[in-house]
């Protein structure tokens, strides 16, 4: 996957949660499943993002970026800074 994939793909995502926020935004609650599917939104995007970092940082440092893999939801929510 090249980075204009992983980019086109967070803005598919990013449309998702906007859609879901304009939503509740118009009055409306959000049930359940738009509840859960925005938190999965969520933690892709996070691990988009991270994927995107991690092609970054090998390309600059003169490695493969193609070797750069996407990581769990634990891991890349479990960040600490």
């Amino acid at each position: 996957m090249e980075d204009a994939d992983i980019l086109q793909h967070i803005e598919r995502l990013v449309g998702e949660e906007d859609a879901l926020y304009a939503h509740a935004a118009d009055g409306h609650r959000m049930d359940e499943e738009q509840q859960r599917r925005l938190g999965e939104v969520q933690v892709h995007l996070d691990q988009c993002w991270d994927l995107l970092r991690q092609r970054q940082a090998r390309r600059e440092f003169g490695e493969d970026p193609g070797e750069a893999a996407l990581r769990s939801p634990g891991t890349v929510e479990g960040y600490t800074g």
